[in-house]
C-alpha cells in the first residue's frame, strides 16, 4: 500500500464568534494556510501509478481558487470557518477524484492543523 500526498497553500481571513480567544478571534484576521491532500493505493502495473497527480493538481486547482484571498465567512457551504470545516470543504471537493483517505489543514504561525478522515460510518 502506497499513501501520496499533494500539498497546496492558500492566504484567507476569517472571524470567528464564541471562542475563549474573544476580540482577537472575532475581529477579521488572516492566516497562511497548507492543506494535504493523500491518496492510498497500489500502483497500477500498467502505469506504474497510484494515480495520475495530475488530475489531482487539477482537483485542487479549483478547491484553491475557492479559497485564497477570500474572506472565508463568504464561502459558500463551507459553514463557520473553522480548521475542522476547512477539512470536510476539501475532502467533499476532491475525493471524487479517488482513493482520498485524509486531508490535513495546517495553520503553521499558530502551531495548529487539523485532519480529516472522511465520513465514518
Amino acid at each position: 500500500m502506497w499513501e501520496l500526498t499533494k500539498s497546496f497553500r492558500f492566504e484567507a481571513a476569517h472571524a470567528l464568534s464564541g471562542t475563549t480567544l474573544e476580540d482577537a478571534s472575532e475581529e477579521i484576521h488572516g492566516h497562511s494556510f497548507r492543506a494535504e491532500v493523500a491518496v492510498r493505493g497500489t500502483p497500477d502495473p500498467a502505469t506504474g501509478m497510484v494515480m495520475d497527480l495530475g488530475v489531482l493538481e487539477q482537483r485542487i486547482g479549483e478547491v484553491r481558487a475557492l479559497l485564497d484571498h477570500k474572506l472565508l465567512n463568504r464561502v459558500e457551504a463551507l459553514g463557520q470557518p473553522t480548521l475542522e470545516n476547512l477539512t470536510r470543504f476539501i475532502w467533499e471537493r476532491v475525493q471524487t477524484t479517488g482513493h482520498v483517505t485524509r486531508v490535513s489543514v495546517y495553520r503553521d504561525s499558530c502551531n495548529e492543523s487539523c485532519s480529516y478522515f472522511g465520513p465514518q460510518g
